[in-house]
C-alpha cells in the first residue's frame, strides 16, 4: 500500500506502532525508527546494499523486531520539485518493497528528503564526528531526519483532526 499523500498515509497506519524511515542510496540505506507515540525519530543503522531480496529480508528483520506498523521513504525530488531518474529509481524500490510478503500489508508513504543529508551532515559536523564515523552513519542520520519531518506532519494532521 504506497501512499503519495501523507494524510491518507496517516490514516492507513494502525495504532500503537512504530514507522520506519528510509533514506535509499545506490550503495545503501539508512534506516530510522520512531517510538511507538510517533513522537520522535533515532537513526539506527545503515544497511549494506547487496541485493534487493537481501536487502528487503534485512528491512523485513528490523520492521519484524520493532514492530513496525508504517514506513516513510525519502523522495529525491529536484529542487524545483519535479522528480529525475533518482526519484523513480526510489518510487521502483518503493513498488518492490510493496509486493513483498513482509511488506505487502504495509502502508509506504513517501517524504521529500531534499535537504536531509545536508542537515544530517551540518548536525554531524557540529558533533565533531570524525570524518570516518560521518561516512559511517550519515545515511541513518539522514534517514532520521527523513523520518522526524514526517513524523511532525503526522502530528500537525492529527492536532487539525482533533481540533474539529
Amino acid at each position: 500500500m504506497i501512499f503519495d499523500d501523507i494524510a491518507a498515509f496517516a490514516a492507513a497506519l494502525p495504532s500503537g506502532r512504530a514507522l520506519m524511515g528510509l533514506d535509499p542510496g545506490t550503495k545503501t540505506i539508512g534506516v530510522a525508527v520512531s517510538d511507538r507515540l510517533l513522537s520522535a525519530a533515532t537513526p539506527l543503522e545503515t544497511v549494506k546494499r547487496l541485493k534487493f531480496t537481501l536487502d528487503a529480508a534485512r528491512l523485513a528483520e528490523i520492521a519484524t523486531h520493532r514492530e513496525i506498523g508504517g514506513m516513510i521513504i525519502g523522495l529525491p525530488a529536484n529542487m524545483d520539485g519535479s522528480e529525475g531518474p533518482r526519484a523513480q529509481s526510489v518510487r521502483g524500490f518503493a513498488r518492490n518493497l510493496a509486493q513483498s510478503d513482509a511488506f505487502k500489508h504495509m502502508p509506504i508513504g513517501f517524504w521529500d528528503e531534499r535537504l536531509s543529508t545536508v542537515a544530517a551532515e551540518r548536525a554531524l559536523l557540529e558533533a565533531d564526528t570524525s570524518r570516518k564515523r560521518r561516512a559511517e552513519v550519515i545515511d541513518a542520520v539522514a534517514a532520521g531526519y527523513i523520518l522526524q519531518g514526517a513524523l511532525d506532519r503526522l502530528r500537525h494532521l492529527r492536532a487539525d483532526h482533533h481540533d474539529r
